[in-house]
């Protein structure tokens, strides 16, 4: 089976493709470990579990493969312990269900270990409000049946099924959304390891191979939406994925995605670690409730996940790679970060604009550079939509119709609201903030 998938793989077109597989983006790294393997392993693993802990939290002892040095890099930046429990659960005869906030890379690690484990990660279930029972474990080709009834033949997998067939993992994503009644439809799968086919009479018995299970994933914002029964979570051993909690391994995380981003869409730009450093901080500080000062924050009601402050940062930074001159542009940043953070709730803009006004105005008097310009582009925080009555600086830009109103200004305005951020966002002269 193995040399089955290594070969389908091997100068696969999907090489070049946005986002490559796990299995693709990694293919020395697991071919290495593989060679270099002699721990032991269960039946059908391509790597054996010490193998796959190396693959997912890395090595500082490079592994030498057909005259090659290749570096086994950290990939999954959290707590290790976790990785290891999961790796074991996989092992056993229980499936294996990854909770947690969303953006805490929960999705990734269920990559990373079908891809270690069974050499591809892309036997999938994307569970939503209309997944259906033969999106998960077989259909018909219905031309086929008709013609010759039904038969092995005119049957269609689906990942369910190609797992237990072949003996390799499953994944599946966003369990919760799923109707309950489809979720249930995996329980007897996961406790006799045996799918029926009634259509196939006494030939409709899947027994599956060994090296077969299932990683589900699960939000912790969407428990609500359909929960899982006590029957199906018997089935499995549940991990919460947690938030990162240090910002150094927030920027950390920030840096080697946004640069495995970068190189797989040819920008040639280094991360700013600096920004990086800003950015993680920011959401850690958002996140947490408590800044680095000691200043008490209300938090925000969106997901400040690490996965969002990545989008943030690379959006900045393809941003100054076509538009600008190839740096992290902090006006550019505060656009995007009020993007991520209003699209839940409006009213979370005015948590983040108190955020500007004390612990951001008082990193930037005190360690000044960055954050300093950071404070200074506060001026794209929309406005408290309260229509209270405000005051904008004297525009210097004299009769120029650079306002949102399209319409010349100049002088000093009272104006409320509305009005204001009409022409605020798009003027651009520093001294009309607030």
């Amino acid at each position: 089976m193995y040399t089955y998938i290594k070969y389908k793989w091997r100068n696969n077109p999907l090489r070049e493709s946005i986002k490559p597989p796990v299995e693709i983006r990694y293919q020395k790294e697991l071919a290495a470990l593989e060679a270099a393997d002699t721990a032991r392993k269960p039946q059908n693993w391509r790597l054996s579990p010490q193998a796959v802990r190396t693959f997912i939290l890395g090595s500082q002892k490079p592994v030498t493969y057909q005259g090659e040095s290749i570096s086994i890099r950290k990939k999954y930046f959290g707590n290790d312990a976790l990785v290891e429990r999961c790796i074991i659960t996989l092992a056993g005869n229980r499936g294996l269900m990854l909770v947690g906030e969303p953006g805490t890379a929960k999705t990734m690690l269920s990559e990373l270990l079908s891809a270690s484990i069974s050499g591809v990660s892309t036997n999938t279930i994307q569970g939503t409000a209309g997944t259906t029972e033969d999106m998960i474990k077989y259909s018909w080709n219905y031309a086929l049946l008709l013609a010759k009834g039904p038969s092995r033949e005119s049957l269609v997998p689906a990942p369910l099924y190609v797992g237990m067939e072949r003996g390799i993992l499953t994944r599946f994503e966003e369990i919760t959304r799923t109707p309950a009644e489809i979720q249930d439809s995996l329980i007897s799968v996961l406790s006799d390891k045996v799918l029926n086919i009634p259509e196939l009479g006494d030939d409709g018995f899947l027994f599956a191979k060994p090296g077969f299970n299932v990683i589900g994933t699960a939000n912790t914002r969407d428990k609500g939406v359909n929960e899982m029964s006590s029957a199906l979570k018997r089935r499995f051993n549940f991990e919460t994925v947690m938030p990162v909690r240090e910002v150094a391994l927030e920027k950390q995380i920030i840096l080697n995605e946004v640069g495995e981003l970068a190189r797989e869409n040819g920008i040639d730009m280094t991360p700013d670690e600096e920004a990086a450093n800003l950015l993680a901080s920011t959401y850690h500080e958002l996140r947490e409730g408590v800044s680095a000062y000691g200043h008490r924050i209300d938090k925000p009601g969106a997901v400040m996940s690490t996965a969002e402050a990545v989008s943030v940062y690379y959006q900045t930074m393809i941003s100054g790679y076509y538009y600008g001159d190839s740096s992290i542009d902090m006006d550019c940043l505060v656009q995007n970060l009020v993007g991520a953070v209003s699209k839940e709730n409006k009213d979370d803009l005015g948590k983040v604009k108190e955020y500007f006004s004390t612990v951001i105005k008082d990193k930037s008097s005190k360690e000044g550079g960055l954050w300093k310009k950071y404070y200074e582009a506060r001026k794209w925080l929309h406005p408290d939509p309260s229509g209270k009555v405000r005051r904008l600086s004297v525009c210097t830009i004299g009769s120029l119709p650079l306002c949102g109103c399209r319409a010349p200004f100049c002088g000093r305005y009272r104006m409320n609201i509305p009005e204001a951020r009409a022409i605020l966002p798009w003027c651009s002269d520093p001294e009309a903030v607030w």
